[in-house]
């Protein structure tokens, strides 16, 4: 097998644990990335803002992607690619998200837009990307700053099929996918996680076939596809199971660093 020269990892469910923890392992896992001469980054739906307390603990020197991809920011948090959702998009998006009755998010480039502070993932959101959301009565100000739009419920089944509406919905017009059980997420169209690792393996001048890619989601499937080897976590489902080159343990019981022993592994091997 081509030795992995880079590393790409989703962050929750798959770097972090359920608490949204990154455990002292994980951390030494990935800066053994670096005195072994692989480059490591990260790729999230998180917002960038989301992200910044992640740079010192795992050293990253490598840009990173945000709202699944579609942006991508230096290790200072300046921005090198951002795509935003058309405007034709983000009305049609609201319009089913509605229908649904689930409870809507917009992001823009640094705010967490919401129009209802009490919904029950509000108090969850708030202490995974550690920043606070702003009330607002109408989205309608904020449609051409549309970076990613999240409809959040309890009911997995529910998101299940407002997901296969919504991509029904809008087609090419925008990317939608569920980052979490809980979570939908409208991103940019033509942008996801695997064209963030295709944008990072340009950067640095290497294959994608020499890219190693770690996570958990529907969403990481499409950076799985493109990736020379894949790694899906112990907790996800096996229909992403079935799509990864390779199986960790969980993100509660340090899988994460278990994927990076087997690119170890597999670079030693090489």
């Amino acid at each position: 097998m081509t030795r992995i020269a880079l590393v790409v990892s989703d962050i929750d469910g798959t770097l972090l644990t359920k608490n949204k923890l990154l455990t002292e392992k994980a951390a030494a896992a990935a800066r053994r990335l670096e005195d072994s001469g692989v480059g490591f980054t990260v790729t999230s739906s998180r917002p960038t803002i989301g992200m910044r307390f992640l740079i010192e603990p795992l050293r990253l020197t490598l840009p990173f992607g945000s709202f699944n991809g579609s942006s991508i920011s230096d290790p200072q948090m300046n921005p090198i690619e951002q795509h935003l959702i058309p405007d034709s998009a983000v009305r049609r998006c609201l319009d089913l998200l509605n229908q649904f009755g689930v409870d809507i998010w917009l992001f823009t480039n640094d705010r967490w837009l919401t129009r209802n502070g009490n919904g029950a993932y509000v108090p969850f959101e708030r202490r995974t990307i550690q920043s606070d959301p702003t009330i607002v009565e109408d989205f309608t100000p904020y449609l051409s700053a549309a970076c990613k739009i999240v409809g959040s419920s309890a009911d997995a089944a529910l998101l299940q099929r407002c997901e296969i509406a919504m991509q029904e919905a809008l087609g090419a017009e925008a990317t939608a996918a569920r980052s979490q059980s809980y979570y939908l997420d409208i991103t940019p169209p033509g942008h996801d996680k695997g064209t963030f690792v295709q944008a990072m393996a340009k950067r640095i001048g290497i294959s994608t076939g020499a890219v190693a890619t770690i996570g958990d989601m529907h969403n990481d499937v499409a950076m799985f596809r493109v990736s020379g080897l894949s790694i899906a976590m112990g907790n996800a489902t096996d229909e992403i199971k079935q799509q990864a080159t390779h199986v960790t343990t969980s993100n509660e019981d340090e899988g994460f660093a278990g994927a990076i022993e087997m690119i170890l592994k597999n670079n030693e091997a090489g």
